[in-house]
């Protein structure tokens, strides 16, 4: 511990203030959230994705390369992010911890916004920030009535803009197209037009207003969490994002083929529902390459956004005060393992970017290769905000390797309706609820093709052991 604070002092990193070496306010907080955005940047070491926004705020802060989420799916990562606990395994995450909350107050511990709102911030958020934008539910994702995040946010907004409805807004296609029937929208798309004929395009614009409003008031200081929606399904982005890619080769997929044996596989249901022309991407390499290239598309789309966010804030009175938060909400698959999707528990599934910034970090653009989970970002945030740490939360502040990014991470645990795994500098255990184990060695070429379980027993009993005590005291 001393040398710890030792290396922190030495920083200029403070154990009890925030990141403002000049003012003794409390800095604000910028989070984005980006649905189903793979590491595949500049900043992450990748070649063909253009991402400049992404990576010119990467430039600036903590880029974490080993970050891994709880879950692959999108209910079930934001309950981790937003309580900094592990907990349920599905799309209703927040909406269960919302009737456990009804039932019982005294035995929920408060969410992240929550917790910020008490100590004096004022929180908003704005998109796809919980698993519904907007936070309400209902048949639309409308009903004023059903909370998905009681007692959390000052505002929990969604323009809907064309799309008539959060539900809507959440599956729209250009111009106001509602996913109705899903075999009869396009499971790709790119029309000529403005930011503003997709969602994230009417959504940020309510992202910008707020950001000005809470950077009126200097002395109150802000939670603005910000949701975007792209790259997720449908991949829908103005066509000069997906101009770059016309005719670029990308990368061969690396291990395209179905896994041999019992997996977490399953056959992307949630890709096959939309009108795919009659083309499986796994038989049809040149429709693979066409569904990679609009998935560029829309991460370009999605970091123009994030552009405009962080100009915003460059512009206002609180740009020098700000911590700055990007997050992926889970990895995204895009024909690894024969897989054109999410929820699975291999590596494509679990990794995501996180990139933490704030003025006067040491070695800005550096990144990290320490192990970090998603859960981790709650008790970080308290710390450089210099917040009471919650002792309720399952993570760890991440302040070292703000610090210094040689610093050491931890294994990474992660679930999924039958089965929940943990991620090692070297192996992954993947441990099915009645038993069965996958195990694979990452510093084999082989990677996440070859379960080594049989022949590695004891390295399954001792993770099986770690995986279960970690997750004993989960929101379950």
């Amino acid at each position: 511990m001393r040398m710890l604070l030792t290396l922190l002092a030495a920083a200029g990193l403070s154990c009890s203030a925030g990141p403002d070496a000049v003012s003794n306010a409390r800095p604000n907080v910028l989070l984005i959230a980006v649905d189903d955005l793979r590491p595949e940047l500049a900043s992450f070491g990748a070649s063909y994705i253009e991402s400049p926004r992404i990576d010119q705020l990467a430039s600036k802060g903590r880029i974490f390369r080993r970050h891994y989420v709880q879950a692959p799916t999108c209910g079930a990562s934001r309950y981790a992010l937003l309580t900094g606990r592990y907990g349920p395994t599905g799309n209703r995450a927040l909406f269960e911890r919302a009737e456990r909350l009804s039932d019982d107050p005294d035995s929920v511990p408060p969410s992240m916004p929550a917790w910020f709102r008490q100590h004096g911030y004022t929180t908003v958020s704005v998109g796809k920030v919980s698993h519904h934008p907007g936070g309400l539910g209902g048949d639309d994702w409308n009903d004023s009535d059903q909370l998905e995040m009681p007692d959390s946010w000052v505002r929990h907004l969604l323009s809907a803009g064309p799309w008539q409805h959060p539900r809507g807004w959440m599956h729209g296609l250009a111009n106001g197209e509602i996913r109705v029937v899903s075999s009869e929208m396009d499971v790709f798309q790119a029309e000529n037009g403005p930011d503003a004929i997709y969602p994230d395009g009417v959504s940020i614009e309510e992202a910008l207003r707020e950001l000005d409003q809470l950077a009126a008031d200097p002395d109150t200081p802000f939670f603005l969490a910000v949701g975007i929606l792209r790259p997720h399904l449908p991949f829908g982005a103005p066509q000069r994002y997906l101009a770059p890619y016309a005719g670029a080769q990308l990368p061969p997929i690396p291990h395209p083929s179905k896994p041999v044996g019992r997996t977490t596989w399953h056959p992307s249901n949630e890709f096959h529902q939309y009108n795919r022309w009659n083309r499986d991407p796994n038989e049809d390499a040149n429709f693979a390459l066409e569904v990679r290239r609009h998935y560029a598309a829309c991460v370009s789309y999605a970091d123009a956004q994030v552009g405009r966010l962080l100009d915003r804030l460059d512009e206002s009175r609180a740009g020098e005060n700000t911590i700055v938060v990007l997050w992926g909400d889970h990895g995204w698959h895009l024909g690894e393992h024969a897989v054109w999707g999410k929820h699975t528990l291999f590596e494509e599934s679990l990794r995501s970017p996180l990139i933490i910034s704030h003025s006067g970090i040491p070695e800005p653009g550096a990144p990290t290769e320490a192990m970090v989970e998603t859960l981790d970002v709650f008790p970080t945030l308290c710390d450089l905000a210099g917040l009471p740490m919650p002792d309720f939360v399952h993570g760890t502040s991440l302040r070292p390797m703000l610090a210094a990014p040689d610093s050491i991470g931890h294994p990474a645990v992660a679930y999924h309706r039958r089965a929940r795994t943990i991620r090692t500098e070297t192996h992954r255990l993947i441990l099915h609820d009645d038993g069965y184990s996958e195990l694979y060695d990452h510093s084999s070429v082989e990677g996440e093709t070859r379960n080594v379980a049989e022949s590695n027993a004891a390295l399954v009993k001792q993770l099986s052991q770690r995986l279960s005590d970690q997750l004993s005291v989960a929101d379950l």
